[in-house]
């Protein structure tokens, strides 16, 4: 506890997070680990671990994603230490990127909330379709 009765929060500088208390960075960075792309970047570099994957194979692999939320994404898995990257120079450069031992760990529990979201969409998509059209009943 601090001395004004809250307590403290707790991140990698000091220990374990508090998901419920809102000063904590835990919410910072489930928002950033949470998303498609930062799921789709670990299953594609988990899969070459421990060697590279080039910018564009990325890319390529990551249907849809654009150039922009591409180096957004692995910008927020270096910075967090899930990824490193490495630069060759060239013209143009060949920009490199691999998972950290860290990084690796995370493939684990994203695979499994992939696996989840993939077994589970019928009944997901059945379930908005039943949400929409008794919206859709309400007056106003």
């Amino acid at each position: 506890m601090t001395t004004g009765g809250e307590p403290e929060v707790t991140s990698s500088r000091g220990g374990r997070g508090d998901l419920f208390d809102p000063a904590c960075p835990t919410r910072g960075l489930l928002d950033r680990i949470g998303t498609k792309w930062t799921s789709m970047a670990v299953r594609v570099l988990a899969e070459a671990a421990p060697e590279e994957v080039r910018f564009a194979e990325l890319q390529r692999r990551m249907a849809g994603v654009s150039q922009k939320m591409l180096s957004v994404t692995l910008r927020n898995l270096v910075h967090d230490g899930l990824a490193e990257r490495r630069v060759e120079p060239a013209v143009p450069p060949r920009v490199h990127y691999r998972l950290t031992e860290l990084g690796l760990s995370l493939e684990g529990p994203l695979a499994a909330v992939r696996e989840w979201a993939e077994a589970h969409m019928a009944e997901i998509d059945r379930a908005n379709a039943r949400a929409e059209k008794e919206q859709r009943r309400r007056p106003g």
